[in-house]
């Protein structure tokens, strides 16, 4: 019979622990806030847990959730469109490609990271830094 109540208490004090520690990993990821990241070539606006990404030639989107671990590191899926200068013929659809934006965020910077599911576009790495609009030059 001790050798149960052993067990039991073991297992009991087993599940408190793993509990504990799954709710401490759940505080340790963050959201990302509203505001505006920009970079070279790259403008990052957030809203309401979603984002709107311009390019030089190109717009992207995420609809969240926007989470980043305690290192700042995290992965999101979206939405790629390429885009072209000129006219778009009539009846012609624009295609958006699925991508994956990974990277990370330390203080005022992030790292981002962009992997289209078309694997003829190379990934792309872009610096942004919070509170700027970026430099973008959009196709006309």
């Amino acid at each position: 019979m001790t050798f149960n109540i052993q067990n039991k208490v073991f297992v009991a004090v087993s599940l408190i622990f793993l509990f504990v520690s799954i709710g401490v990993g759940a505080r340790k990821m963050r959201r990302l806030s509203n505001g505006t990241w920009g970079g070279q070539h790259i403008q990052f606006q957030v809203n309401s847990g979603s984002v709107n990404i311009e390019y030089d030639c190109a717009h992207g989107s995420i609809a969240g959730p926007l989470t980043f671990d305690g290192q700042g590191r995290f992965s999101w899926r979206g939405t790629f469109t390429a885009e072209r200068g000129g006219p778009i013929r009539l009846g012609r659809k624009v295609e958006d490609q699925a991508a994956t934006y990974s990277g990370s965020i330390k203080g005022d910077t992030m790292t981002l990271t962009l992997r289209t599911s078309n694997s003829s576009i190379e990934p792309q790495t872009f610096t942004l830094t919070r509170n700027s609009i970026g430099r973008i030059w959009k196709c006309k």
